[in-house]
């Protein structure tokens, strides 16, 4: 039997969820139990703000960067955002600042009608532009993604005509949970430390 949250099992609910927030954070915690102290916690947050239904990443990205905190560091903002055209030079410029960095890849995406609004979180790599047929890298040990307009038909044209309220709705849940979940983890596995080494010496 699968509990809730456990890092296989798949998380998907409506940003409009009154408890998506306390939801989205336990879930993220969960995805970083594994992730030792030595690697650098990067998150990469996809999208350009020259499209409503594209600009979730770099909306979050910049909310993140205002937080200046010593325990991730964010690519991908309003003012220098990640997009297919430097996606690749990114990556390369993380993996030669940083050794063996955990990456979170956070990007905007089309589903299904009854899916837009949607927040998801999981295992393995955000595909970014595979809604717009572009062959982009796979970004992420993790990812989070919300879904932010159907899919399906003139991919284009339905992103730049996306809700600019949806999005900033979805990246504020996204931004607040990301950085309270990376806090607790942080605080948990201090604690850890702190545990065993009092046991060490006691």
């Amino acid at each position: 039997m699968k509990l809730p949250f456990m890092k296989d099992s798949p998380f998907k609910m409506p940003y409009t969820s009154p408890n998506i927030g306390s939801q989205l954070v336990k879930r993220i915690v969960s995805l970083l139990e594994s992730v030792s102290s030595q690697r650098p916690i990067v998150i990469v947050c996809i999208g350009t703000d020259r499209s409503t239904g594209d600009c979730l990443g770099p909306l979050i990205g910049t909310s993140l960067k205002k937080h200046r905190s010593p325990h991730f560091h964010v690519f991908g903002t309003l003012a220098e955002p990640v997009h297919a055209m430097n996606l690749d030079d990114t990556l390369q410029q993380i993996n030669t600042k940083f050794d063996k960095p955990f990456l979170i890849g956070i990007d905007a995406c089309l589903g299904q009608v009854a899916s837009v609004g949607c927040i998801q979180a999981g295992n393995g790599p955000v595909r970014p532009g595979a809604g717009v047929n572009k062959d982009l890298p796979p970004v992420g040990d993790i990812h989070i993604t919300g879904i932010v307009n159907v899919g399906g038909f003139m991919e284009y044209f339905v992103l730049q005509n996306t809700r600019l309220h949806l999005v900033m709705s979805m990246s504020d849940i996204i931004s607040l949970s990301l950085f309270t979940a990376i806090n607790n983890f942080h605080l948990s596995r201090t604690s850890r430390v702190e545990t065993a080494a009092s046991d060490f010496t006691s």
